[in-house]
């Protein structure tokens, strides 16, 4: 992967937008990005991580905000990144979330984080993705890295690592599994804790089921459980769990065999008792069918005298049943003949009254023929009279209509003169709001203008209260760099004198060192005869780096000094460029006065508004106006022209209703009076016929009914109505004499019985000594037949429960050994099993020999940057303290040359400790970037820490990040640190101020 361009807007301390040339930076190899404490130099970083993954590294991933503070409102942050990776050239635009304000009324609204991933094509940019889980997962696959693994590599964080190198064993496990994907070590080392804790349970569950069945067996056999109170205890860890269930087969076995006797036994004395119960029960059911033989044959003498008793009875219902069969026979000519005599007279009733209705309309006495014929007559005029009600309703129609026009009249001409005024006075209305809206809008046309002024007034009125404050820091900060100059030229007199006296002294120095037999680090010699001794103080070489290091902060602070009165000089210039010479006092008074111009134009644009408005409601009302007038003029010209022809219509349609109703008062009453009196008439005639004919058809139902008596054998058909029984109590009298049939036969057939007669002749039986022998025997039988019930049912509880048993150890057995085995593997797997010699967890392993092969890495690199004092060294060994099982593999020492011991990391120097945590993390780096599957880092940073480092260290750890580059691999260092500046001329500078962090290239 190499960076080309990085593009931040309003991110982090960015205010603005700043665009950074990668490129040119790569092209020298080694490149410094300096700047302030605090001005945002890792900010840089934290941006090209954010635009690969949407994240920034390490904790400050836990702040929401990324938007920059000083940014102004509306802005809203942004990162392009343009990178090449495995030779796709991408360009990468991201967002982050933030809350701008609205577009309309206050507050603000949440902006939705985005990306934009697009990859360049011969023929320009193509669009990858817009989706932020699509874009990361891309990327993530080109370089083969999650974003901690990336940050790792390519950022090499030194003080992460300075920490990791004198960390625990917990700590730097944490780390190793956050960049190696050693999961699935760590699911393994879980799954076997729990298949260890399933195996456990299902092998307990699997006892205690056994344990359940043999307690069934104790409790169904009444004996004694095998081992006591509990016959299966819970195994505990580590403890064998095929002892107890095995020895319960064998004891449900043998409690099987005595029950099995015991049901033999009982089935015998059963047999017996249910023999001697079946001759019991014979011989009382012969008693009690002896007596129910005797009973029965005494019944049915009784029953036979009590039938000859009623013989009588049964005669006459006979006689009766034969009267009303012929009555029936005859009954129906006489009911008919009744029912037409009722008719005939109700007939007659109707036809007088109907005539007596109608007298006064024809000659009394009339013939219903003479009544047809003046009905039809009075219908056919009623009908004639009836088409003319048309004419009755137009003519009511005509008058309403008349009514309603005169009243619209009548409402509508002071509405017409109305309207006619305001026609003839609106237009001199319109005419002066038009003239008034016209002079206001020219007073207001010079509002833009007077906008302009007040902003530029304000404007350079800011500018000039701003220049007389930056005057006075002017002079503060040249002050300032004065002093600071004299004091870094001080120091640096101090730096040049303080080695030119140890380089005078070193012959002094080097005879203090000297010890006989030891040979001389100059000549070689083991003999001292005359060492060298100096009369003055020679410093020693700490008191020589105290003198560089105050030498290099007063320097520090003469650039800063020079480089804030440049920024006020040039804050200055700029401001007396805006405001000149003028007073901010004079600069008021022209603010106050175009302030008072623009309120005056806004008072005449308000004020043009009101009268747009009055102007366009008084020409509405104008148009509004002449349209009812008009409408209003139409209307009434049609009401007037269309009342004449209405009153022609109505004269002519009065004439003739006036000659169709003749006497009577309206044309409606005479068609009712003649569609009433035809009406009377038809009823009349109706009446009249109906009566004759019912006449005729009495006079014939008579003759039938007087010979269908005579017929039968009565005298008259009254006599029939008299004999006449119904449906109901004719079957009264059969049923009786049925009655009277079945019992005669049934006692005819219980006398001639041969066995009721043989039953008769024996003697009475002894049924209550029959009843207390069979009870006897049957309380016998239900003793015996419970106690064989109750040993069948335990002997068949018993085989279940030894099958059920059977089973449940059948299925224990395996079930505790696949649990030894599973406490085997997990205890060697988490390192807490004797036979785990090493003691490590499985994970823990797999890290180690990770760890190995960084140590390995970082080697080569610490070699050359402690001149080959320093090794680092990979022990399996647990760190001191910690007692956990499972936890070695982990340990790291450091091997000194010079002394030729291991050392703790943690009695390293800060500068020794800054080169080993470089090598480890370059070490970290290959691993990783081999781990990842190969994918090259192009462009790799390095952060912070030189600054601990003597010039010689320096320069080892130099030639170590020279040797970075092989390959055309870029190197940036982030360091504020004086000397690199000397050292690195290719620098991204970023400079804090007030408004925000800017950010130069320099090359």
């Amino acid at each position: 992967m190499r960076l080309h361009r990085l593009e931040i807007t309003a991110f982090g301390p960015f205010s603005g937008t700043e665009e950074i040339d990668f490129d040119a930076l790569s092209d020298a190899g080694l490149f410094l990005i300096q700047g302030r404490t605090g001005a945002g130099k890792t900010s840089v970083l934290d941006a090209v991580c954010f635009a690969l993954y949407g994240q920034v590294p390490g904790a400050r991933n836990a702040v929401k905000g990324l938007r920059s503070d000083h940014a102004p409102d509306g802005l809203g942050p942004r990162v392009v990144l343009e990178t090449t990776i495995r030779g796709r050239r991408l360009r990468v635009s991201r967002s982050p979330a933030w809350d701008r304000p609205k577009l309309r009324g206050s507050g603000v609204t949440t902006e939705k984080a985005r990306v934009v991933l697009e990859e360049r094509e011969p023929g320009g940019w193509v669009g990858l993705s817009t989706r932020l889980d699509e874009a990361g997962d891309l990327i993530s696959r080109l370089l083969g890295m999650n974003p901690t693994q990336f940050c790792q590599v390519a950022l090499l964080p030194q003080g992460e690592f300075a920490g990791f190198l004198r960390a625990g064993a917990d700590e730097r496990r944490k780390v190793l599994e956050r960049l190696f994907a050693t999961e699935v070590f760590t699911q393994v080392e879980k799954w076997l804790a729990d298949r260890r804790a399933a195996t456990r349970r299902e092998a307990a569950e699997l006892s205690g089921a056994a344990a359940s069945i043999a307690e069934a067996i104790a409790e169904t056999t009444g004996a004694r459980p095998p081992h006591g109170r509990r016959l299966v205890p819970e195994p505990r860890q580590g403890e064998p769990l095929l002892e107890p269930v095995e020895t319960l087969p064998a004891w449900a076995t043998e409690l099987a065999a005595g029950h099995d006797a015991v049901r033999a036994i009982v089935e015998d004395l059963r047999a017996e008792v249910a023999a001697t119960l079946t001759a019991a029960r014979s011989a009382a059911q012969r008693g009690a069918d002896l007596a129910e033989r005797q009973r029965r044959h005494a019944g049915a003498l009784a029953r036979r005298a009590m039938l000859r008793e009623h013989a009588e009875e049964r005669s006459d219902l006979t006689s009766r049943l034969d009267t009303a069969a012929r009555a029936d026979r005859a009954a129906s000519p006489v009911r008919h003949a009744a029912e037409r005599a009722g008719r005939a007279a109700e007939t007659r009733r109707r036809a007088d009254y109907a005539r007596a209705q109608v007298n006064a309309l024809v000659t009394p006495n009339a013939a219903w023929d003479v009544l047809a014929k003046s009905e039809s007559a009075r219908r056919e005029e009623a009908a004639a009279l009836d088409a003319r009600r048309g004419d009755v309703a137009r003519l009511r129609q005509i008058d309403a209509d008349r009514a309603v026009n005169a009243r619209r009249v009548e409402r509508a001409a002071p509405e017409e003169a109305r309207l006619t005024a305001a026609v003839a006075e609106l237009p001199a209305r319109v005419e002066a709001h038009r003239a008034a809206l016209d002079e206001a809008r020219l007073a207001s046309a010079g509002r833009q203008g007077a906008e302009a002024a007040v902003t530029e007034i304000a404007h350079r009125l800011d500018a000039a209260r701003r220049r007389d404050r930056v005057e006075g820091l002017l002079a503060a900060a040249d002050e300032a760099r004065s002093a600071a100059i004299d004091a870094a030229q001080r120091a640096r007199d101090r730096v040049q004198d303080l080695r030119q006296a140890r380089l005078d002294g070193m012959a002094a120095v080097l005879a203090a060192e000297l010890a006989d037999g030891e040979p001389c680090r100059v000549c070689g010699s083991r003999e001292h005869p005359a060492p060298g001794a100096s009369l003055a103080d020679v410093p020693t070489e700490e008191g020589v780096e105290r003198a560089q290091a105050a030498y290099e902060r007063a320097q520090a602070a003469r650039e800063t000094a020079a480089s804030e009165v440049e920024r006020r000089r040039a804050e200055r210039d700029a401001l007396v460029e805006i405001a000149r010479d003028l007073t901010p006092a004079a600069l008021g008074d022209e603010l106050a006065a175009a302030k008072q111009a623009l309120a005056a134009v806004d008072a005449r644009a308000a004020e043009a508004v009101e009268l747009e408005g009055a102007l366009h409601r008084a020409q509405r009302e104008l148009d509004e106006t002449r349209d009812r007038r008009d409408r209003l003029v139409r209307e009434l010209a049609g009401l007037r022209a269309g009342d004449g022809p209405l009153l022609a219509e109505r004269d002519r349609l009065s004439a003739e209703l006036d000659r169709a109703r003749g006497d009577d008062p309206t044309l409606e009453a005479r068609v009712d009076r003649l569609v009433g009196e035809a009406a009377a008439l038809a009823d009349a005639a109706d009446a009249l016929r109906l009566a004759e004919r019912a006449a005729e058809e009495l006079a014939g139902a008579r003759d039938r009914a007087a010979k269908a008596a005579r017929d039968e054998g009565f005298r008259s058909p009254d006599e029939v109505l008299a004999a006449e029984l119904s449906d109901e109590d004719q079957a009264v009298l059969r049923d009786r004499i049925r009655r009277f049939d079945d019992e005669e036969a049934a006692i005819r057939d219980l006398l001639a019985d041969p066995a009721l007669r043989a039953a008769a002749a024996e003697p009475a039986p002894d049924l209550p000594s029959l009843q207390a022998a069979l009870d006897s025997a049957e309380s016998a039988h239900t003793a015996a037949a419970s106690a064989a019930d109750r040993a069948r049912q335990r002997c068949d509880r018993l085989a279940d429960h030894r099958a059920r048993l059977a089973a449940a150890v059948a299925a224990w057995r395996p079930a505790a050994e696949r649990h030894e085995v599973a406490e085997r593997m997990a205890g060697l797997a988490s390192g807490k099993s004797t036979g785990n010699r090493r003691d490590m967890s499985l994970s823990a392993y797999v890290l180690a020999a990770r760890l190995e092969q960084v140590v390995a890495a970082a080697n080569d690199r610490l070699d050359r940057m402690s001149a080959k004092r320093y090794a680092l060294v990979h022990t399996t060994d647990k760190a001191a303290g910690d007692r956990s099982k499972g936890g070695g593999g982990l340990g790291l020492r450091v091997a000194d040359a010079w002394t030729g011991l291991d050392r703790d990391p943690v009695t390293l120097s800060g500068g020794e400790s800054f080169i080993t945590s470089l090598a480890l993390a370059l070490g970290l780096a290959d691993v990783v970037t081999a781990e990842a599957g190969g994918t090259e880092i192009n462009t790799l940073f390095v952060d912070e820490g030189f600054g601990t480092l003597d010039e010689e260290t320096l320069d080892e750890v130099m030639d170590v990040l020279d040797a970075l580059r092989d390959g055309g691999r870029a190197v940036g260092i982030v360091s504020h640190v004086a000397e690199l500046r000397a050292r690195i001329p290719a620098q991204l500078r970023i400079t804090k101020q007030r408004a925000g962090s800017t950010a130069t290239v320099a090359v």
